[in-house]
């Protein structure tokens, strides 16, 4: 929905330089509200990808500093606090989702999440984080959780590989301790890649895995 690849994910990058291209992810966010709100769901997440960096070899590999993050990042505050009015007058919370720098080198942590969602000022603007994508980026899942915090309204629960939880090395017990140190209450969803034939199983042993885990968990 929000990749680089093909013709249409392309047409809605939020970051891009091309004011017709930042209309045409505009548009796009909203219907995708519009029908969040239509199916009774109360939250839609965003990603941040901007155009292709053609002087730039191995683009999605890049390490970019806070300050050149920032340069971009600054002139979409205002179209994601309209998205957020957007999202308000739907019942629909907006949720930033950063991803691992092979997807975007924009959005990639929590901290580029955090400033974001200062930046945007907004009750209905949020985050949603992934644990997938934060096993590549962040040096701590219990400190970024804890950044987050005022601002966390989703999580995403995924391996180091992609599959399930209880599949991979993922610390889970780790990150399920940092939820209930801010006293999470909201959404946990999974978010893994799974055989077709095999999903109902792969479901049933994730969420037996981390109910095992939960029930170990310091609630101090």
């Amino acid at each position: 929905m929000w990749g680089n690849v093909s013709s249409k994910a392309g047409s809605r990058r939020l970051l891009s330089l091309d004011r017709g291209t930042v209309e045409n992810a505009k548009k796009y966010v909203n219907r995708c509200i519009e029908l969040c709100s239509q199916l009774g769901g109360q939250e839609f997440n965003l990603c941040l990808f901007t155009d292709p960096f053609t002087t730039i070899p191995d683009f999605s590999h890049r390490i970019l500093s806070h300050r050149q993050k920032l340069k971009l990042i600054e002139k979409s505050i205002p179209l994601l606090r309209s998205l957020s009015n957007d999202a308000k007058d739907h019942g629909v919370l907006l949720l930033l989702e950063p991803l691992n720098r092979y997807a975007t080198p924009y959005c990639s942590t929590a901290v580029d999440a955090l400033h974001i969602c200062k930046a945007v000022d907004h009750p209905n603007f949020g985050i949603l984080l992934d644990t997938f994508h934060m096993n590549i980026e962040e040096d701590s899942f219990s400190h970024a959780i804890e950044l987050a915090r005022d601002f966390l309204f989703h999580m995403h629960f995924a391996e180091n590989n992609r599959k399930m939880p209880g599949s991979g090395h993922l610390d889970f017990s780790s990150i399920l301790n940092a939820l209930h140190k801010i006293n999470y209450q909201r959404y946990i969803s999974f978010e893994p890649n799974l055989e077709q034939m095999s999903y109902l199983t792969s479901l049933k042993e994730g969420i037996a895995y981390i109910k095992r885990l939960n029930s170990t968990v310091n609630r101090e």
